[in-house]
């Protein structure tokens, strides 16, 4: 009865069904339900149509709603009909009946079934709390619960029989409790009778002694049954746990091989171990910021401390040594339960397996030689921390730092400040708040010669961390007279010191070749034959290393639930301080790290490097003339030209100038070529480094260019055998004295004359600086000349005046022209001395000749034609000019051979070394932490490593909490 829009619903079949007239439902009447057939009859009464009218027209639908609430007065006439209506109506009661019990029943159902839920809902709180012992069982159990074969499983655990065998026989027991309890009732009720009966005779006495000793022989017996019950009980729990032991190993490699097909997660303590390896590379120093909980392990020298850790991890892993100091470096281990007992070092991807001896002596060698190489010169121990990961079945999951043993004196071969390094290096590492003290006690010796122990009542006074553990109690069982000593020991009465819980551990007979298996065995046997234990000065759960092991661990990850999240919070406090320094002061610039800086320079390096193969050959050709030029100038102008030239005979000089230029040559030419070649290449690959720095390129890199460029020049040498070549080459350029053409020869008179006059001009200002100024310098500037520039400005008018007198005059003055110069300068009152006399004509003269040269030059620009028709005139012979050709010929050879050496060979070469250069800086952190430096690379760097302890100490703390 219910409108929507144009359309009614039909409360028959829940149809729409418009309102217009005509339109009917089409479902049939013997498909309606019973209740709206019964309607119809009571409203209706019995019709021959197949629906009801309701059903066959929207219009009496749509007026249903305003039916009386009782049925109309019947018809005259319709007494069938009224029959058959109340027939109809008592089925439609009998129908409201049946649903109305349907209802009654459906509701009982729920209500029962809630009452019930709560019920147990009750009942299940009133059990205790097992998850925060789920930690103790490994994911894999739970994951791998429903492949487990149960079939093999029990087949794998001991028959009831065998068990049953194994246990004590109660009626036994029974029988020794009742005559226990009967005999301490007969002593405690028999004092009376004795003090009555004061006057006995000796017999009854003697009687009761020997009752009193059978009493004492039942006890002991009695005792001895009960540790032979132990006994039993303790090998089959060996039994047991060797077998769970195998049973683990067999699932944990199927779950290795990848049986599950997923990726497999890392552990829980690998996932803590990371963020100890990434804490001990960001502070090294162990500051307060790391106060992440870890087992420290110290100990007087040769204690057993590293004995120990080895019995915890099952496995003889470091090197050994009688008496000498052998843990130079703090070792930190990783311990963590996996299906084959391996070792690996955290920075190399080698598995050593310690089931083979090969593999543990490879082990205990290389942690050695790490030991070693982290020593620096000059000390003794070393505060770098080498990290290692041990796995195995049945291990149990920790961390532990092995530090260097505590020494009372410095021998021979240690470093002085070796104790005070070794307190420092342990203080630092005890004084972490949430770190877990495993104070290592040799019992063997007098417990008033330990150190350790008064260096830990220092750093946790209140014993709140620490656990101590007596070492080599067979040992001190043996050579102590009193053996309650060590009772008092482990009780904690003996030493000042407190202690979370005390054990007494043996670890072996001292044998270097002792196996962990027989180190176990041993250390069982004795205390199930020790008096210690069998008079109860030790408890059980105080003894073997096993016990210990597992003490550790529940210690470890008590602390680490307790502290990690705290920890978590400082550094995510650290994380906001860096970034808001950098936003600060840096806030246009990348977080770029120290790692990423030198790939960038790294980058620019090496583009510059490939710059130096875009050089024209011009460019270098050009460079390489004028530096060789410069470098051989000197030489050629003083001892091969002046000499040659002055001799004043054509045939002398070119004699001369052959023989000079033949030795020169030989020796010295090829040499002087590659040294400017080498240099030319370190100038131009300098200048690119510049130019590219100019370019805005970063000053952080400065220093790092600069190191790279020096070491690469440093280590690159030149190829040698282009040597021999070289000097081929030259001489053959020198020994062409054919100049074809006029170009050449103009070009030789133009080198000639620069050369010339760059040689006068200095010569000129030599002899300026020895006589002084001018009259008109003195005038103008007031400048006054020295006694000296006086004297040699007289000798210099003197010997003047001799080179015009005699303008052919050698190169040298003879004694007696000396003697004349100096007679005529002392009549006009000047004293000088022939040294200077001589020195002053040398460069006279020398100006005289190059002045002259000069001259001759300018003639010989004509002396081309004569000289190609081999003329001989005095006046037009060249010499000189053929000499300076042959000179600019053999620069300009040697030039382009070099630059082909270096563009086909020595700049690829270069390039090579700066690359090897590169990947050594890269490699050598040290290196790298000195080149690149500053504020900013520190912040970048902080803020990477605190970013991944934060991210890592995240993913630890929710697997932490999924474990619970």
């Amino acid at each position: 009865m219910l409108r929507v829009g144009s359309s009614v619903v039909c409360m028959a079949c829940r149809n729409l069904v418009p309102t217009r007239k005509g339109v009917r439902c089409r479902v049939p009447l013997q498909k309606l339900h019973p209740l709206y057939r019964a309607i119809h009859h009571r409203y209706y009464g019995n019709t021959n149509s197949q629906r009801p009218p309701h059903h066959t027209s929207a219009r009496y639908f749509t007026s249903m709603s305003r039916l009386p609430m009782r049925p109309p007065k019947p018809h005259p006439g319709s007494g069938v009909r009224s029959y058959q209506q109340k027939r109809h109506f008592w089925v439609a009661r009998l129908a409201t009946r049946l649903l109305k019990l349907r209802y009654i029943l459906l509701g009982s159902a729920v209500g029962g079934g809630y009452t019930a839920k709560k019920t147990y809902d009750e009942w299940k709180d009133m059990l205790p709390d097992f998850s925060e012992y789920n930690w103790v069982i490994p994911d894999f159990v739970w994951e791998l619960s429903e492949q487990i074969d149960l079939d093999k499983l029990a087949k794998a655990l001991p028959e009831m029989e065998e068990v049953a065998k194994l246990l004590p026989d109660f009626e036994k027991i029974g029988e020794n409790f009742t005559f226990i309890k009967s005999l301490l009732s007969s002593e405690t009720s028999g004092e009376a009778p004795l003090k009555a009966t004061d006057a006995s005779s000796a017999a009854s006495q003697n009687d009761s002694q020997y009752k009193k000793s059978s009493d004492k022989e039942k006890l002991d017996q009695l005792q001895e049954d009960l540790l032979r019950t132990q006994l039993k009980y303790q090998r089959m729990l060996e039994r047991l746990e060797k077998e769970n032991k195998e049973l683990r190993k067999v699932v944990l490699q199927k779950d290795d091989k990848g049986i599950h097909q997923r990726k497999v997660k890392k552990s829980l303590i690998d996932l803590y171990s990371e963020v100890l390896d990434i804490l001990s590379d960001y502070d090294a120093n162990y500051n307060t910021q790391d106060h992440l909980p870890r087992v420290v392990v110290v100990g007087d020298q040769s204690a057993g401390k590293t004995s120990v850790l080895e019995m915890i991890a099952q496995a003889r892993i470091f090197p050994r040594g009688s008496g000498e100091m052998m843990t130079r470096s703090p070792v930190k281990v990783t311990l963590s339960e996996g299906p084959h007992h391996v070792a690996l070092f955290k920075d190399s991807g080698r598995e050593f397996d310690l089931t083979k001896e090969e593999d543990l002596a490879a082990l205990r060698h290389e942690i050695e030689l790490r030991m070693r190489k982290s020593v620096k010169e000059g000390q003794t121990v070393s505060c770098e921390t080498i990290s290692l990961s041990v796995k195995g079945p049945g291990i149990q999951r920790m961390v532990l730092v092995d530090l260097p043993g505590v020494i009372s004196t410095v021998t021979t071969g240690m470093a002085s400040d070796t104790k005070e390094t070794i307190f420092s290096i342990s203080k630092a590492y005890m004084q972490n708040p949430n770190a877990i003290i495993l104070c290592i006690q040799d019992g063997s010796v007098d417990a008033e010669r330990s150190i350790v122990t008064d260096l830990v009542s220092q750093m946790d006074p209140h014993g709140k961390r620490t656990i101590f553990v007596l070492t080599k109690v067979d040992l001190a069982e043996k050579n102590l007279a009193s053996p309650s000593r060590i009772q008092q020991i482990v009780e904690g009465k003996l030493f000042p010191m407190k202690a979370l819980g005390y054990f007494a551990v043996v670890t072996g007979k001292g044998s270097s070749g002792e196996s962990i298996d027989s180190i176990k065995d041993y250390e069982e046997d004795f205390f199930q034959n020790s008096r210690l234990l069998r008079d109860g000065m030790l408890k059980a759960h105080q003894v073997t290393t096993k016990n210990l092991s597992l003490a550790v661990s529940d210690c470890f990850w008590k602390m680490v639930r307790e502290s990690v999240e705290q920890q978590a919070d400082v550094f995510k406090a650290s994380r906001f301080n860096l970034e808001t320094e950098w936003k600060n002061n840096y806030p246009r610039l990348r977080e770029l790290d120290r790692n990423e800086l030198y790939e960038k320079a790294k980058n620019e390096i090496l583009d510059e490097v490939i710059s130096l193969s875009q050089v024209t050959p011009q460019h270098w050709e050009a460079i390489l003339q004028k530096k060789l030029w410069e470098r051989v100038s000197t030489h050629v102008i003083e001892n091969i030209y002046l000499p040659a030239a002055q001799t004043m005979d054509s045939g002398t000089f070119n004699t001369t100038i052959d023989i000079k230029l033949k030795q020169w040559t030989d020796k010295q030419l090829p040499h002087k070529a590659l040294e400017v070649a080498w240099e030319t290449l370190q100038e131009e690959f300098a200048r690119f480094m510049a130019e590219y720095k100019g370019k805005d390129q970063d000053d952080i890199f400065d220093k790092l260019k600069e190191a790279v460029k020096d070491e690469s020049i440093k280590r690159h040498k030149w190829n040698e055998r282009a040597m021999d070549s070289l000097r081929v080459i030259q001489h053959n350029a020198l020994e062409d004295r054919s100049i074809t053409d006029k170009p050449q020869w103009d070009a030789a008179i133009q080198f000639m004359e620069q050369t010339l006059q760059s040689r006068l001009k200095d010569t000129e200002a030599v002899i300026k600086d020895m006589v002084g100024p001018d009259w008109k310098e003195r005038w103008m500037n007031w400048k006054n000349r020295t006694p000296d520039q006086h004297v040699r400005n007289e000798t210099k008018a003197e010997l003047e005046r001799l080179l015009k007198l005699h303008d052919e005059h050698t190169a040298y003055l003879a004694n007696d022209e000396v003697t004349t110069v100096r007679k005529n300068l002392e009549g006009r009152a000047v004293e000088v001395d022939p040294v200077l006399i001589k020195d002053t004509w040398h460069q006279l003269y020398r100006r005289h000749f190059l002045q002259k040269a000069l001259s001759h030059c300018n003639l010989c620009k004509r002396g081309f034609y004569y000289y190609q028709r081999h003329f001989v005139d005095s006046e037009l012979e060249c010499n000189d000019v053929v000499l300076f050709w042959r000179i600019q010929r053999m620069l300009v050879i040697t030039a382009n051979t070099l630059r082909q050496q270096l563009t086909n060979t020595e700049v690829r070469r270069l390039e090579k070394n700066v690359k090897e250069v590169l990947d050594d800086f890269g490699e050598d952190m040290e290196r790298k932490s000195q080149l690149i430096t500053g504020r900013r690379v520190q912040l970048a760097e902080d803020l990477k490593k605190v970013r991944e302890i934060q991210e890592k100490l995240e993913a630890f703390i929710e697997a932490l909490h999924k474990e619970k």
